[in-house]
């Protein structure tokens, strides 16, 4: 049995639609929303199972991988999240790179030698990583108007996955996945998917919301956003964040909204001129973890509001060139 363990945001989706159209296999399905990243623990596989994990940190994992690698399972793992010490065992086989400047896509096009290009740049795009996207696109030959139509579509894919559970996702991850790989390629997706104007509908009505909202509070160097308790924020919530580190690439960001119990949903995005700090800053907090660049906290009790306000105009308190 194989089993694919995928982040439900672009670059999990995309990675894996590389991985399947190169490497055709028909695999279980485990995904969510894109801060439902403890998935192993829903893999029931067993010896002589294989399981491929893509775009979920190792750390968030290790407890159930390690339970799986005992079992007999194999384990192969693309990722750039910030991993920790990782298992040394004949039955895994990471492929796992850190750098600022790389997502989970572009590991999985680098081990494809580049055979399913185009998803890998829309997963750029999606991640908020325009520089990569377009440097990955080079040896394709778009043009502007193909380049911006791969960008929007990473941008679409990227905003589904946003939300406190599926329910409030236009369309469920999974079958989103299954909807792109049947048509096998971005463009025939863009141009003949009614999901794809579904999405594109969605995300600029949500985002046209959250540009009304004011900032909470801005000091040279960072801004911090309050946001409604409401699906629309919930579904926007990264995109929006992204589009202001496009606008503002000097200034980090953090949007706050209310999620379950009470509790706080953060999401931080470091100044584009210098995408570093994003982790380090979310890992101060309990449920909090990330990258350099983009990071966030999926449960902040209301008593460390105030904590984390403050850390995160001291971690970003100096002007970047």
């Amino acid at each position: 049995m194989l089993y694919d363990a995928f982040n439900g945001d672009a670059d999990g989706i995309c990675a894996l639609l590389q991985l399947r159209l190169a490497e055709p296999a028909e695999g279980e399905l485990v995904t969510g929303v894109k801060r439902d990243i403890g998935l192993l623990e829903r893999v029931p596989a067993q010896f002589g199972d294989a399981v491929t994990a893509l775009d979920i940190a190792v750390a968030r994992n290790r407890e159930p991988l390690e339970r799986l690698l005992a079992a007999g399972v194999k384990v192969r793992w693309f990722d750039h999240h910030n991993s920790g010490e990782l298992p040394s065992h004949p039955n895994f086989e990471p492929h796992i790179d850190l750098a600022a400047d790389i997502c989970t896509s572009l590991i999985v096009d680098r081990f494809l030698g580049g055979t399913q290009r185009p998803w890998a740049v829309v997963a750029a795009f999606g991640d908020n990583m325009p520089d990569s996207a377009r440097q990955a696109a080079a040896p394709l030959g778009l043009d502007a108007t193909g380049l911006d139509q791969l960008r929007e579509l990473g941008e679409c894919i990227n905003y589904n996955a946003y939300g406190d559970s599926v329910a409030d996702l236009h369309v469920p991850p999974a079958e989103l996945y299954r909807q792109l790989y049947a048509y096998r390629e971005p463009f025939a997706f863009i141009h003949a998917a009614p999901e794809f104007q579904t999405l594109k509908q969605g995300y600029a009505d949500d985002l046209a919301q959250a540009l009304s909202v004011a900032p909470f509070e801005v000091k040279h160097g960072g801004a911090v956003y309050l946001l409604p308790d409401a699906a629309w924020v919930r579904r926007v919530s990264g995109a929006f964040a992204n589009a202001l580190a496009r606008a503002h690439p000097h200034r980090a960001h953090a949007l706050i909204s209310l999620g379950r119990a009470g509790q706080y949903v953060v999401s931080v995005r470091a100044p584009q001129a210098a995408r570093q700090g994003a982790d380090a800053l979310c890992r101060q907090f309990e449920s909090g973890g990330g990258r350099a660049a983009a990071a966030g906290i999926n449960a902040l009790p209301a008593a460390e509001l105030e904590r984390f306000i403050q850390a995160f105009f001291e971690a970003y308190a100096r002007p970047y060139p």
